[in-house]
């Protein structure tokens, strides 16, 4: 089914707007409209439009300075001017700008959705070439994080279609599995991206400073309050905030966050007047908040404000193609560190790496390979240089031709091997055999079809 894509038509005449509108609306678009600028400019900080048609002469904010704004907040939408006789001038320095395109009025029908049309294929184009460098790429890196799982690959389409968006994203999953990378993603692939992104742990500070550091405060509003301080909201404005661990904030201020959340304003500590404020508010815990919710420990009505969008991030477990990626990944960021040459890891060690059921997830495999760097003599990480616990994790017997295997080839052996098994020993039930792998089930379902596994 086509997706049917979305205009936004500014101008100051309140019959033309209506016009487009229906015209456009009969062909398969779905119209917007906004009387001038400002109120465009409103528009498209909290809508992500595919397309839009802005007239040039209009009184309060023109065209013009409609464009300049709209590039100002990075607005990726193609803007198609209209201008009036005696504007042309000027829509040649719109298109200087970066406008996709103008056109003259008065204009019949059909120019105007032969030029909408023009702009569709443009911007088609535009994706596919998009598409297809990341293929040449290998998908392995999106915004900093590294993955070739097909889990992962999911979230970084889910990433795409919410980064530009303002709604409220929820990132769940075990500690250390990244949620604060997906956080930086999704604002750095939005058009925030340049506009400040400010992190806080809501379990790091003390209860009695955690409102002022969310909300800043005035002079005189508690003891040591010298001066005024902007807290975090107001550091994060026009950017994104993000609470991480936010099923550790107190009771007291889920209250003021979901206050915040739905009147987009915050009250210092001590003022006596609200502020506004354009923050993009993104959340995470490793907690279970439905959980928390029954129990009484965590508000309902936020629950709902914050569980919008939610991401879910698989454990490392369930993702063990990337454990060669990731392990490279670290041994060049600390070959770099240490100012040594690079390093390499022994299919031995490899092996156990990939066994291994990693319970603090990536951060677990950062600090190991981090300390196998500093135990390793020459330029290869052995066996010896891991843990016990993790060494012994490599149990299972898995036959490998030789030992010059390249590292993408001891993977797909070990977890072939692996899978063959757990389906034996199950009597082929994938749902069995995905419990014992420690795996979900849609990832075991990948892996069949990558393997070719009846």
């Amino acid at each position: 089914m086509t997706v049917q894509k979305h205009i936004l038509i500014i101008d100051d005449e309140e019959n033309l707007r209506h016009m487009l509108s229906v015209m456009l609306t009969r062909q398969g678009y779905r119209a917007d409209t906004a009387p001038d600028g400002s109120e465009g400019l409103r528009r498209v900080r909290e809508q992500v439009y595919d397309f839009i048609l802005c007239d040039i002469r209009m009184p309060e904010m023109d065209g013009k300075a409609f464009l300049a704004g709209a590039l100002e907040e990075r607005v990726s939408s193609p803007v198609i001017m209209m201008s009036a006789y005696g504007t042309v001038d000027t829509a040649v320095e719109c298109l200087k700008m970066g406008a996709y395109d103008f056109i003259s009025k008065p204009f019949k029908k059909d120019e105007i959705v032969m030029v909408l049309k023009k702009a569709e294929e443009r911007e088609r184009l535009r994706e596919e070439n998009s598409r297809l460098r990341r293929a040449v790429a290998g998908k392995s890196v999106f915004h900093g994080i590294i993955s070739r799982n097909g889990a992962m690959g999911e979230i970084f389409g889910q990433i795409d279609k919410v980064c530009n968006l303002k709604t409220t994203v929820l990132i769940l999953g075990e500690s250390g599995t990244g949620k604060e990378l997906v956080a930086r993603a999704v604002h750095g692939a939005g058009k925030r991206a340049k506009r400040p992104f400010v992190a806080v742990n809501c379990g790091a500070i003390p209860e009695n400073l955690l409102e002022s550091e969310l909300f800043g405060h005035v002079r005189g509003a508690f003891t040591d309050a010298a001066g005024d301080k902007a807290g975090l909201f107001e550091q994060a404005d026009a950017g994104t905030l993000f609470l991480d661990e936010i099923g550790e904030m107190p009771p007291a201020l889920q209250v003021k966050l979901l206050r915040v959340l739905q009147e987009e304003e915050i009250r210092p500590v001590g003022a006596a007047t609200a502020r506004k404020v354009n923050v993009r508010v993104l959340s995470a815990t490793s907690r279970d908040l439905e959980a928390d919710v029954r129990a009484g420990r965590f508000r309902e009505d936020l629950f709902f404000r914050l569980n919008v969008f939610v991401i879910q991030l698989p454990p490392l477990r369930e993702r063990v193609e990337d454990i060669p990626l990731l392990a490279e990944h670290f041994t060049g960021k600390y070959a770099r560190a240490m100012q040594r040459p690079p390093v390499r890891i022994s299919p031995e060690a490899m092996r156990s790496l990939m066994a291994y059921a990693w319970p603090g997830n990536v951060r677990e495999l950062e600090n190991v390979i981090e300390r196998g760097m500093i135990l390793c003599e020459g330029d290869c990480i052995t066996g010896q240089c891991l843990t016990a616990g993790i060494r012994e994790a490599a149990g299972v017997e898995v036959s490998f031709p030789d030992e010059d295997l390249s590292i993408k080839k001891a993977e797909q052996v070990m977890e072939r091997d692996l899978i063959r098994k757990a389906l034996a020993k199950t009597g082929g039930n994938r749902t069995q055999a995905a419990k014992i792998l420690e795996i979900s089930h849609r990832s075991l379902l990948y892996k069949l079809k990558e393997f070719g596994i009846e």
